[in-house]
This record gives C-alpha cells, structure tokens and sequence, in this order.
C-alpha cells in the first residue's frame, strides 16, 4: 500500500491574467500569431485559485499592469525562504519591467528584496526542495545567479544543465512532491531527464533514487510544471499518465486546465509563486 501523504497548507502569489496575450516570441511555444482566448484564460486561473483555497492553502495576488501580458506567471518573480526574497532579473527584455512590481508589492507586505545582479527568474530556475536549491541554468538562469543565492540563503544551491529549448525553466522538467516541511524529511521530486545534461542527470539520480522519472509526453503535457502541497499535487489534466503513477505513489492528483497558458510556455507552477 502506498504512504499515506499529509498535505501541509501553503501561502501562494499569483497575478490576476487581465492583461494576458502573446505578442512576442521568447520561447519555443509562443507564437504570436495563435490567439489566446483571454476570458478562457481567466476562467481556468481562477479555477487554479479556487482549487488550491479549497484545499485549505492562502493565496495573495498582485494587482497586473497593462503592457505586461506574461506578469501572470508570478513563479519567475522571486523565490522566497525563510522569509528572504530573492527577487528576479529577467533574460528577456520584454519581462524586466515585471521585476519592479513584484518588489514593490513584497516591501509593501513587510519584506526586504534582494534583486539579483546576474539574470535569475525565480521559481522558474530556483526550486527549494526543503534542503538545499536546485538550480537550472543554460536558458535563462546564469550560474553566477546560482551563487548569488546561495550567499543570499546560506543554503546549498545545485546547479543543473538543462538542454532542451523546450524545457527553458527548471519548473517546466522537475517539481518537489513533498519539501518534508521543517524536517526536510520526507523529500521526492518527479523530473523528465531528457531534459538535463548527462552529468545533471546523475546528480539527480544520485540525490533522489527514488524520484518519479516523467516521459517526454509528460512533460509536454505540462504534466512537470505542477504544485504539490505533499499530499494534492495540482498538475495538468493532460498529464494523465502521470496522474497514475503518482496516484500508485499515493499522491492525490487534482487536475487544473491551464491550456491557454501553455500558448505562452506556462502553466500551473509558473502561474503561482510560494511564499515559504
């Protein structure tokens, strides 16, 4: 019989997809020319947040600016431990201005920022696993970012090499199961290792043998680019393969339709920044 799995509650920031279109192209699945369905959009994210408030998490929201239709995917704004806010420089020029926003919406809610000096988006490419940070880093991410955090959290940082234009962000081909919570015990994650170098691949193996190895199609499916709060991972309908092999792990998959987003190269996580 599977583990029996404890969800413990989270705190999420999200932007409300007011402004949400593509207009520019700066990843593999955008293309301006498809149209996006904006009110669609709208339904299915706030079918994500009234998902995650039914499962009994918090969820806070910054207000979005006009002219910066990718501010939605909140997760690329920061990453934040132990109350320490590692704020955001953007590769692209298009997404920079978001930056400032996320900041000021942080220091408003009592917390100090700290805005990288070399290009790091987030929980795009920085993901806290309870222990230490996985990094990815050959898109977006710099490895002096990588550095960076880790003299900022005093946490060890892993630095992996994605390889796939696909899977730009590390959010898009890994995600935790269960950070352990204080303990850190208990700790699991599901990655797609096509998506890594040879050698990231190894650490990976390494560090966590008995993580869910996802395929190609899951991963396509938007199916890595889920949120789980240890026991309820939010993952994409699509993602059905997936969804039963968690389930055999004991996880209870709660599918969330983002595809709308997936237009843009986002979806469930990159939609929702956690506030640890």
């Amino acid at each position: 019989m599977p583990d029996t799995r404890v969800p413990r509650p989270r705190r999420f920031l999200v932007c409300e997809p007011r402004h949400f279109t593509v207009r520019y192209a700066i990843n593999p699945w955008m293309h301006p020319d498809v149209r996006v369905d904006v009110d669609l959009a709208r339904e299915q994210w706030q079918a994500l947040i009234s998902a995650y408030r039914a499962h009994g998490h918090a969820v806070d929201a910054v207000d979005p600016v006009p002219g910066l239709p990718d501010m939605v995917f909140a997760a690329n704004s920061a990453v934040v431990v132990g109350g320490r806010v590692f704020g955001s420089l953007f590769h692209a020029p298009e997404r920079r201005p978001e930056s400032d926003h996320y900041d000021s919406w942080f220091r408003g809610a009592g917390y100090a920022v700290h805005r990288p000096g070399s290009v790091s988006e987030g929980e795009g490419d920085l993901v806290w696993t309870g222990r230490y940070l996985l990094a990815g880093h050959g898109f977006r991410t710099t490895r002096e970012a990588h550095r960076e955090a880790q003299e900022f959290f005093g946490h060890p940082v892993i630095s992996l090499t994605l390889v796939d234009p696909y899977f730009y962000h590390l959010d898009t081909a890994l995600f935790v199961l269960d950070d352990g919570g204080a303990t850190g015990r208990g700790n699991n994650i599901v990655y797609y290792p096509e998506a890594f170098s040879a050698g990231s691949r190894e650490v990976l193996r390494r560090l966590y043998p008995g993580a869910v190895e996802a395929t190609r199609d899951d991963a396509l499916a938007w199916g890595l680019n889920s949120v789980s709060d240890g026991r309820h991972v939010f993952i994409a309908p699509q993602a059905e393969a997936l969804a039963v092999r968690l389930t055999a792990r004991g996880y209870v998959p709660v599918p969330v339709d983002l595809s709308e987003f997936h237009k843009a190269g986002g979806g469930i996580k990159c939609c929702t920044q956690e506030i640890r």
